[in-house]
This record gives structure tokens, C-alpha cells and sequence, in this order.
């Protein structure tokens, strides 16, 4: 057999194995959050923190604005958890970071506390797909939401294996929270690795979480139980065995029992990571909050329910369209369809000011999503919508800020998401402006309404914009100009700034084979 031959056999063979289904009559043992979470040390210290004058109603907020911080919040309630860890994520990256993370809910485990960790099936293949050993450690349940089935070494070809289930697999589970206790909660949009905690050495994702106490969180694990005991939500135990990922991991070397718990991930270096945030001496913003939350049913396509509309980006555009004098958006993937573009045009006809901050082709991490946000610049320039994008090479270190990255030298991309309305209320989750936030992914976003918050996160925009973004312009006779921060000589670009031909050639490409609403 020539080599040709052997190579493709064994594609053929993985193929194969992709087109398997899914297992049948899983079972799914329904649990709930917990039910008292004021007996519990960190619900008794939420009401320890509440000022007197503040209602029991009202929730408290505090941002994180950097990847210490935002690091550091999630090692301080896993570390003082003493019921129970919820923990939702589209995306975790086995790396030093998340396996200095997971030793720590490793040891709440340890220590009794109950741990569930549901995560998107989507990114679970190679060196990636061994957080599900974390299925193997005592205490832990871990489920993987709306899975493909087939062989986890290759991502495409477990894609390529579940064409004939297009329509499913490219709805994602995309929401994001961290739950302890149900007492104190983390949303935004951070998922889990190197790169979103300022530890990688290349690209860093510029993220900003809120850290949430109170009786909010209680909405946050309501929804967490409605996507955990959905029939969409497999055990790991029903996708893989521990055998099989030992095997992914070490495909030279024999696998071990099927008994043996084997730690989730293979000893690496340690990153300098901060120590965990003093819960008690932390700051608390007290205010009243509310989430908007998209049903799991949004991931099945034939669903014929009404709530499976998109419902966080249609309670965003609600909230836009209250705004009175000035609206931030921060948004890595920004594709506004005709709903959002009609918005912008209203939002000027009341001479409400526009401000977003996106990817620049440069720093973008999703090309496509890049040449949807490309074709619609021109037009939001003439509704006076301002317009920044972030540079991927950053001057300076710009710490505690949503910049925040604590590497010299690093590829800066855009990750935040937040919507910040007349500098009283922000909306602070896992969506993008954009329309597969809209159609296609489930989403999550706490709004938050509270002046001082809302300023404070408007502040640290504004310094990104003002040191670390492009202002894109139009001029007189309708050409685009990129304008660098203010500096000694900025710099005045007639096209995407550091940016080869080459791939402004393939966006010009690419721009007629994708429409919005893949986006």
C-alpha cells in the first residue's frame, strides 16, 4: 500500500468514526442549585458587606478590570465554596493557568463541596478535550452541551463528520459563569485559558468581568440548572471513556485502567498568578439588576417555542432604544443586521451619541466575523456612529484596565463585551453585537443599573480608545482613514492598519461567499 493509500484510509477511517451518533437513553440524574445559600459562609458574608441602608433586594457588583483581578475573583470563591461550584463556559484551554484553577476546584471537591462544570462540546478536541478528566475526580460532575459525535484528535474532521447535522452543530452553547454557593457569581466574557488571564505568550484576549453577590445570583444558577438538566447536556461518562482520553494524550504509550482517576491535566509550569481576592475587605457596588438570559432551546433549530428567540440581544437593542444622550458598545465581533442598522439610524435622528469599540482586521481573532463588521463601516460612519478598533500592537502595558494585559509585546485582540447606556446602566456578558449572538448562540448578560459602575467601566473603555485604538473616519469624498492615538507622529492609514495585502485581498474575497446571517 503506498503511503498515499495509508493516509487515505486512515481519513477515511476517522470519518467514519465522525458520522457516529450520539449515545441513546443517557441518563441525566436532574439536579438543582442550592437552595439556602445564606447558610452557607460566603451567602452570610454577602449580608455581613451590606451597608444597613441597602435593600435585600439590591445585589453587589464590583468589575474586574484586568486579568489579575479577573483570576484572582474566580480562585477567591472557589477557595472559600463550601456547598457548591457551578461552572458554565463555551471555551476552556488545558493550559498552566486553567490547571493551576482546576487544583483548586480539585480540592473543593476534595473538601466536600459538590462541582459541576457544563461546557460547550465544541472546542473539547486534542490537547483541549483532557478538562473532561475532570469528570474522573471525585465530588466533580462535568456534562458537555449539545456534543458532536466522532473521534476528538482532529476538530475538523469531527466537523466534517457531523455535516449531515449542520444545522445543529453550528448552534453553540455560548454563555459563561462561575457560581459559588449560589451566594457570589462571575459573568462576562472571559473563557477559560493562558490568553484571557494575561499569562500567553501571544495573543492575549482583552476581557472585563463583573463579580456578582446577592440575590442575582440566584438568577444566574436558575439558569445554569434550566442548560444543566436539558436532554442536550451529556455526561462526559457517555461521550468517552478515561481510557480513550489517556489515549488522546498519550497516544504512544498505553492507556491506563479505567478505574484510575488521573489528574485533568499533565504537570506544566506555573504562570506568576495572583493570590485570591479578600472577598471581605472588597469593595461592593449595591443596585438593582436584572439578566437576560437566551433559552437552551435556542440550539434546537426546529423549535417551534417562541422563547427560543434570541432574547439577550433583542433585550439589548431594547435597552438602546431608551437612550436618551449617549450610548458605548464594546463588541470584538460587531455584524449589524437591518434590525441594528435602523436602530443607529434612529439613535441619530435624536442625536444620541455613538460610540464602538471592535477588532481592527489586525487584531481580530475571527476573519470572518471581521468581513461582515467591513461591509457596514462606511454606512455607520454616515449615521455618525463613531468607530474604533483596537490595534493589535500595543505601545505601552496598559494595566487594570480592560486592556489589562500583563505581557510586553503581546497581540492584543478584543474580547470584552458590554453595552453602557447614559452613564447610568451597563449590560456586561457573553454576546457580540452581531448575528450570531442574535440566531444562532445561546447568550448571557447581567444589566446592571448604577451610575457609578456604569462610569467606571465607561472610564476604562475610554482609556482603550484613547491609547490603544484606531478612529476610523470618512472622508470628504467617501474613503475610509485610520487614525492612530495620539502620539508624537501618529499615524494616518489609507487602509487596515498592520495588515498585509494579502489578507486584505482574501477579506475582498471572502466578503461576497459570507452573509450576515452566518455571522
Amino acid at each position: 500500500m503506498t503511503r498515499f493509500a495509508s493516509i487515505g484510509s486512515a481519513a477515511v477511517v476517522l470519518l467514519l468514526a465522525g458520522c457516529a451518533g450520539l449515545p441513546k437513553n443517557v441518563q441525566r440524574p436532574v439536579s438543582h442549585a442550592l437552595a439556602q445559600p445564606e447558610s452557607t459562609p460566603l451567602g452570610q458574608l454577602v449580608e455581613h458587606k451590606r451597608p444597613d441602608t441597602v435593600p435585600h433586594d439590591l445585589s453587589g457588583f464590583t468589575l474586574l478590570l484586568s486579568p489579575n483581578k479577573a483570576y484572582a475573583g474566580r480562585l477567591a470563591i472557589t477557595e472559600q465554596a463550601s456547598k457548591t461550584l457551578d461552572i458554565q463556559y463555551y471555551s476552556v484551554h488545558v493550559d498552566p493557568t486553567v490547571s493551576s484553577l482546576l487544583r483548586a476546584v480539585r480540592a473543593a471537591a476534595q473538601r466536600g463541596v459538590r462541582v459541576r462544570i457544563l461546557l460547550d462540546d465544541f472546542n473539547s478536541v486534542g490537547h483541549d478535550a483532557q478538562v473532561m478528566r475532570m469528570a474522573n475526580v471525585h465530588g466533580v460532575e462535568m456534562r458537555m452541551f449539545n456534543p458532536l459525535p466522532g473521534n476528538r484528535r482532529s476538530g475538523t474532521l469531527r466537523a466534517l463528520g457531523s455535516l449531515d447535522d449542520f444545522r445543529r452543530i453550528q448552534h453553540r452553547m455560548h454563555n459563561k459563569l462561575y457560581i459559588a454557593d449560589n451566594a457570589w457569581g462571575i459573568v462576562g466574557g472571559r473563557n477559560l485559558g493562558d490568553a484571557y488571564f494575561g499569562t500567553a505568550d501571544g495573543r492575549d484576549f482583552v476581557d472585563m468581568d463583573v463579580l456578582a453577590a446577592g440575590p442575582v445570583v440566584r438568577s444566574l444558577s436558575t439558569s445554569f440548572d434550566r442548560y444543566w438538566n436539558n436532554p442536550l447536556a451529556y455526561p462526559v461518562a457517555s461521550l468517552i471513556t478515561p481510557a480513550e482520553l489517556a489515549r488522546l494524550r498519550e497516544p504512544t504509550k498505553p492507556a491506563p485502567e479505567e478505574t484510575q482517576t488521573a489528574s485533568p491535566t499533565a504537570p506544566t509550569p506555573t504562570p506568576a498568578l495572583p493570590s485570591a481576592l479578600d472577598l471581605g475587605s472588597l469593595p461592593l457596588v449595591w443596585a438593582p439588576a436584572g439578566l437576560l438570559v437566551d433559552s437552551p432551546l435556542k440550539l434546537v433549530p426546529e423549535s417551534d417555542d417562541p422563547h427560543a428567540n434570541g432574547a439577550v440581544i433583542e433585550g439589548l437593542l431594547s435597552l438602546l432604544h431608551t437612550a436618551q444622550r449617549d450610548v458605548i458598545i464594546v463588541s470584538p465581533y460587531f455584524v449589524p443586521g437591518p434590525q441594528m442598522m435602523a436602530l443607529f439610524a434612529d439613535l441619530k435622528k435624536r442625536g444620541v451619541r455613538v460610540q464602538v469599540l471592535t477588532n481592527s482586521l489586525s487584531s481580530t481573532d475571527a476573519l470572518l466575523a471581521q468581513v461582515g463588521y467591513a461591509r457596514h463601516r462606511k454606512q455607520l460612519l454616515k449615521l455618525n456612529v463613531g468607530l474604533f478598533e483596537m490595534r493589535s500592537r500595543q505601545r505601552t502595558r496598559l494595566r487594570d484596565t480592560v486592556l489589562g494585559s500583563e505581557n510586553v509585546g503581546s497581540r492584543a485582540s478584543l474580547h470584552a463585551k458590554l453595552v453602557i447606556v447614559d452613564g447610568h446602566t451597563i449590560a456586561i456578558g457573553s454576546m457580540n453585537l452581531d448575528q450570531r449572538s442574535k440566531l444562532q448562540n445561546t447568550e448571557i448578560a447581567l444589566v446592571i443599573r448604577n451610575t457609578a459602575l456604569a462610569q467606571q467601566a465607561a472610564a476604562q473603555v475610554q482609556a482603550v480608545i484613547s491609547a490603544g485604538a484606531w478612529k476610523v473616519e470618512l472622508t470628504p469624498d467617501g474613503a475610509l482613514r485610520w487614525y492612530e492615538p495620539p502620539a508624537d507622529h501618529p499615524r494616518v492609514a489609507d487602509h487596515d492598519p498592520d495588515t498585509s495585502a494579502w489578507l486584505r485581498l482574501l477579506e475582498k474575497v471572502l466578503t461576497p461567499f459570507t452573509p450576515d446571517e452566518m455571522l
